[in-house]
């Protein structure tokens, strides 16, 4: 059975799982599985602890919305003072749909086209995370072209090795992310030479799921480096973006305290005064959020037992993509340790349609799982492959949960294909 206690929102009363005080097994009464449940006093928790972490300076706390952006868990962060992370003009519009402040908005991403700058440029948002120098000339075009001055930073690569999954591995200098570290003092002089850009930061993100400290200090020594050295070119920093990156407990994973984290870092930044600005996603939803998900077969083979459950990769597709490991819990609390293992795979007609492998499981037909840290990543990378609707979310607090996004249905899946040519004679008639 797994442990609990990274999870300190869940936990069995009466032998069935609760995530704060609601019964996972009414959730799914209600509201039927795949179903993806987030607790609201976790979310709460995990921005405010990275918030109280860096109190002592005038700190913007970025959520990525690419972790999770359901409108209402955007709309709760927003209402905390949460800035904004985006990497498209969908996330922009979501943000300010949910009552995001744009001058909390940073837009980060390797492709932005002229219409994301232009939207983006209109809604006054704080500043763009340049990534490469074609962007920054398009940028400043943009800028010319509707009387405008956008503010920048370019996204640099320190080229340190985060020691993580090569997938998330984004400040090497050979990753797609960010322009190399050789070259961030000639770019920023020629943006110093540009009319419609204002140089007001810099911008630094290694990784995902980061889980030891060295990286971090490694990355912020070389860009303060950096700093120095555009201080003697005349252009000056008045912000420090370091992304984000910090991991959340899957496994067994010694995770990085918060408060170590800002140590860290606050102790080598005395000669910057600055604004420091954090990208955190996954430390801020990931743990606040599971699967919930029902048995509806199980099969043997000669070297495999198989829970078959209604939620695949579609619904949560970082154990195919990554082979990610999710904890996976009974809701109905196990009277004994079982000593059957089995892979907990989905319907989807692909082999890789594998969730969690070799876990020990008491659970038959029609029981309920909660597949654990599943609140970033999770629903956001959700797809409709095999034609299956996308799962609902559920929001709980307290004894109360409230429906945040609602089940998919088949209708709405072929609505948009419903186009004009569907409605004449199929072209084997007329040809």
């Amino acid at each position: 059975m797994a442990n609990l206690t990274p999870f300190p929102e869940l936990s069995y009363h009466d032998n069935q799982l609760h995530l704060d005080e609601v019964s996972l097994t009414k959730l799914a009464e209600l509201y039927g599985t795949p179903l993806y449940v987030y607790s609201y006093s976790a979310l709460v928790k995990a921005y405010n602890d990275f918030k109280d972490a860096f109190k002592t300076r005038d700190t913007l706390i970025c959520y990525a919305v690419k972790a999770n952006g359901n409108l209402s868990l955007l709309r709760e962060l927003a209402n905390l003072g949460a800035g904004f992370d985006i990497v498209s003009m969908g996330e922009l519009q979501r943000v300010l749909q949910a009552g995001g402040d744009p001058q909390k908005i940073v837009f980060s991403g390797v492709g932005k086209s002229i219409e994301e700058i232009n939207y983006a440029l209109k809604t006054n948002i704080f500043c763009f995370n340049i990534e490469s120098e074609q962007e920054l000339y398009r940028i400043n075009e943009c800028a010319l072209n509707l009387g405008k001055k956008a503010s920048i930073s370019f996204r640099v690569n320190p080229d340190v090795d985060p020691m993580t999954h090569p997938y998330i591995s984004t400040g090497l200098k050979n990753s797609k992310f960010g322009v190399p570290f050789d070259t961030a003092i000639e770019l920023y002089r020629k943006a110093h030479l540009l009319s419609h850009v204002q140089i007001k930061g810099i911008d630094c993100h290694i990784g995902s799921q980061i889980t030891e400290l060295e990286p971090f200090i490694e990355a912020l020594e070389r860009i303060l480096e950096l700093i120095l050295k555009l201080n003697d070119h005349g252009i000056a920093i008045s912000h420090l973006d370091l992304g984000g990156g910090l991991g959340i407990t899957y496994k067994n994973e010694t995770i990085i305290s918060l408060n170590d984290y800002a140590q860290a870092l606050l102790s080598r930044l005395n000669n910057f005064n600055g604004q420091l600005i954090f990208e955190p996603g996954r430390r801020i939803i990931g743990n606040s959020g599971l699967l919930l998900t029902r048995v509806e077969y199980l099969k043997q083979s000669p070297d495999h037992n198989f829970a078959i459950v209604d939620a695949a990769m579609n619904d949560l597709v970082r154990p195919s993509l990554y082979d990610a490991w999710h904890e996976v819990v009974e809701v109905k609390k196990p009277a004994i340790e079982s000593n059957q293992f089995f892979d907990v795979v989905g319907p989807v007609c692909e082999t890789g349609d594998i969730l969690a492998s070799n876990r020990s499981l008491e659970a038959q037909p029609k029981d309920l799982l909660a597949i654990l840290s599943a609140g970033a990543y999770g629903s956001s990378m959700g797809s409709n492959y095999n034609a299956r609707p996308r799962a609902p979310e559920v929001l709980v607090f307290q004894d109360q949960h409230y429906l945040i996004s609602r089940r998919e249905s088949h209708e709405e899946l072929t609505q948009r294909e419903l186009t004009d040519f569907f409605n004449l004679p199929p072209l084997s008639k007329i040809i």
